[in-house]
């Protein structure tokens, strides 16, 4: 543990120090380790995906809606369209949650 001087207020401070503790100045940012970001990314990529499996499955029922004959098809279609749509928010819900407690349980630490 060596000391190093801070590049804003010139104070020695170790090298292992996050801040300087004159100035506050932040000397060595802390990283995410191998886990942190594997799960950052997922939490990325299973947004993304989910928002393109709604678009798209809402664009599909969409046609479907417009396409079906009948009154009670329409209905049906809509009441269909409504439920899938449900189904997806819920599983979005579900997965930011769990996703998103295992990107804050591995955030970096500061001490």
């Amino acid at each position: 543990m060596a000391l190093i001087r801070c590049p804003e207020c010139s104070t020695e401070v170790s090298s292992s120090a996050h801040k300087c503790m004159k100035c506050g100045r932040v000397i060595n940012k802390p990283t995410r380790g191998v886990f942190g970001k594997l799960f950052k990314w997922s939490f990325i990529g299973f947004n993304v995906l989910m928002l393109i499996w709604l678009v798209s499955g809402m664009s599909a029922a969409s046609k479907h809606v417009e396409t079906a004959a009948s009154d009670a098809e329409k209905a049906g279609a809509t009441i269909g369209t409504a439920l899938g749509a449900g189904v997806i928010v819920g599983i979005w819900v579900a997965g930011d949650i769990i996703l998103g407690m295992l990107v804050l349980f591995t955030r970096p630490k500061t001490s």
